[in-house]
């Protein structure tokens, strides 16, 4: 872990200082479902500014791993300063809202927090759609020096990503997660995903997270590309398949 966080360092520093500083804050909201008692949806309020700091330490660390590949250029430095822009935008509106007890995202409730959630909503979009372009680099270019099977894991990893990261519009244009209930029913613990009812955000987790499990099992355990071009179709059927039975009020366990 240590030879990794040093490549990241000497990569990318900007992504490789913000994943750390998403980390601590990850940290500190976890201690701070131990110390609060406020809530919303009938969970502690600081979980979900938790599981989005975590989740984007996780993300802009191995968006930055991969980009080593790509090199420096002009691409690479804007994609970078760009998701620490639309991240902080995002992550700290969630916080700021968990802080006060309310929500952030679905919020309409009044103009100003419908304009907040739009622009929450806008940077989260931006940030699949350019990562979708980045994406794009890794299908236009050879990566000779590296494991073909691995660099088909990433492909697949980054446009299964930008798919399920995009499922964020069903649930955005529903204004919940839940399906066949309104939010805020008894969850699984820490992701809180509806026991008894369809959850769209099931889904959207493991699509998004193919980012991180397509190309580990290329690079460690699946190293034919023929083999890896099958487990990412499998995965995003699977994923897929998550999403229907969401639609239709199912949960994931009954």
């Amino acid at each position: 872990m240590k030879n990794v966080l040093e490549v990241l360092r000497q990569s990318n520093p900007p992504l490789y200082y913000f994943g750390w500083i998403c980390l601590w804050a990850a940290l500190l909201c976890l201690l701070l479902t131990r110390v609060t008692q406020v809530q919303v949806l009938g969970i502690n309020a600081w979980y979900k500014p938790f599981k989005f700091f975590l989740s984007t330490a996780i993300f802009v660390w191995s968006m930055a791993w991969f980009m080593q590949y790509l090199g420096r250029g002009p691409a690479v430095v804007a994609y970078s300063w760009g998701l620490i822009v639309l991240f902080t935008v995002e992550d700290l509106y969630i916080a700021w809202q968990a802080g006060r007890g309310m929500l952030s995202h679905f919020n309409v409730s009044t103009p100003f927090y419908a304009s907040l959630y739009s622009v929450m909503a806008f940077a989260a979009v931006g940030i699949s759609l350019w990562t979708a372009y980045i994406g794009l680099l890794f299908f236009r270019q050879d990566f000779p020096d590296l494991p073909a099977a691995y660099v088909w894991g990433i492909r697949l990893g980054l446009v299964l990503f930008v798919l399920f990261s995009m499922e964020g519009l069903a649930m955005g244009g529903r204004l919940a997660h839940t399906v066949g209930a309104p939010d805020g029913q008894a969850g699984l613990p820490v992701v809180n995903w509806s026991r008894q009812h369809g959850d769209l955000r099931i889904a959207h987790f493991l699509g998004m997270h193919a980012l991180q499990i397509l190309p580990i099992l290329s690079y460690y355990a699946v190293r034919n590309v023929k083999a890896v071009i099958v487990l990412g179709l499998l995965y995003g059927l699977i994923t897929t398949g998550l999403f229907w039975q969401a639609l239709q009020a199912r949960p994931l366990f009954r």
